[in-house]
């Protein structure tokens, strides 16, 4: 059963600058778990549906006894970003019923970096005043200023956090030293716009690969394919088919047997990928395939080049291919967008391999005619 607080004793002009910015989907939340074991959703501002609190409630881990202390996850439902920081309380005098909370926010943005150091400043003001008016306030005054400063808490910058770097911050090289020549079916299915899921009992190993995935399609800088904490929930996996192309992270084992999620399955744990046999064909590898994997593993190899250099590498071999596909398209019926040209596709005798690759790579990038 949940106590949830009343938000009413809070400086009212707070509350109106909060209101004003709701509209940006962002939103602050507390959870704690009290001496009798209890996890209960303790405040929370502006209000939330039923459905994001049991949903949020599920990705906190003072929910299972059985679980680990996960000190900070992250996770995407319904084009909202979730940031959880989870801390065991010590001699906190302000919370002397609590052994754990956590710090919930959602945002637009995909920045974990960002939003790891602000919900860490929000549970130092927490475990001091035992109260939401104190973190309210530099809740607000980082929404709208950007910033927030505090000799005992520590400061937060906004600017400080570039949504680049936060893109940049997985290591490619490690993914390629993990699964060499085939990480070329990890870019295939990205370029495809394929379903990839990825298993691992741990959660912090989940969140660090799947991450990174998006860099291998740098030229798309698209996170909102990134699905990095799921469940087998129903309501999750439906909000999950309704997107086209998606990577998704489940700790659950029983995810491989549910075929009807995934093009692309990848056991992280046990280092294996698996391809459905639904799209065999359209990611049959042939020689320019080998080329891609070839130039990645190479450069992931090359002691001397950081990852986003390697980064870089895989984008120049991805925008000459994406050349080539231009290069066979044509504008017509009064269509701005051009659209693949499949006599001039045949002309060029490409391997069959690589024919098949640029058709179902025009597909994915909508310049087939329908």
């Amino acid at each position: 059963m949940s106590r949830v607080r009343e938000t009413n004793l809070i400086n009212p002009s707070i509350y109106f600058l909060a209101a004003v910015w709701h509209s940006h989907s962002e939103h602050l939340s507390t959870i704690e778990k009290d001496t009798n074991g209890d996890a209960l959703w303790v405040w929370c501002y502006p209000s939330v549906t039923a459905e994001l609190r049991t949903l949020l409630l599920r990705k906190c881990c003072l929910t299972d006894e059985n679980k680990l202390l996960h000190t900070f996850v992250f996770g995407q439902y319904k084009r909202s970003w979730f940031y959880i920081t989870t801390v065991e309380v010590q001699d906190s005098p302000a919370l002397k019923k609590v052994t754990h909370f956590s710090i919930v926010l959602t945002a637009k943005d995909f920045n974990p970096e960002k939003y790891a150091a602000f919900t860490r400043i929000l549970c130092r003001i927490y475990l001091k005043h035992g109260s939401p008016v104190k973190m309210m306030e530099s809740y607000i005054a980082v929404l709208t200023k950007g910033i927030c400063q505090s000799e005992e808490n520590g400061s937060f910058l906004s600017k400080d956090f570039d949504a680049r770097k936060a893109y940049l911050a997985g290591s490619i090289k490690d993914i390629v030293s993990q699964f060499g020549m085939e990480t070329v079916i990890l870019y295939t299915a990205l370029m495809l716009k394929k379903r990839i899921v990825v298993y691992h009992p741990r959660i912090e190993a989940i969140q660090e690969f799947t991450r990174t995935l998006p860099a291998l399609v740098w030229h798309r800088q698209d996170w909102s394919i990134l699905h990095s904490y799921v469940h087998l929930n129903e309501e999750e996996l439906e909000a999950l088919k309704a997107c086209t192309g998606y990577i998704a992270g489940f700790t659950d084992s029983e995810v491989s047997s549910r075929s009807d999620l995934y093009d692309v399955y990848v056991n992280l744990a046990d280092s294996e990928i698996t391809v459905s046999p639904v799209v065999k064909e359209a990611m049959t590898m042939g020689k320019l395939h080998k080329e891609i994997g070839q130039l990645i593993v190479q450069s992931a190899e090359d002691p001397d080049k950081s990852d986003s250099q390697v980064i870089k590498d895989i984008s120049l071999k991805t925008k000459e291919i994406l050349a080539t596909l231009a290069s066979l398209t044509e504008v017509s019926d009064g269509n701005e967008k051009p659209t693949l040209n499949a006599e001039a596709l045949k002309q060029k005798r490409f391997p069959p391999a690589t024919e098949n690759f640029l058709f179902h790579l025009a597909a994915a990038e909508q310049m087939l005619k329908i």
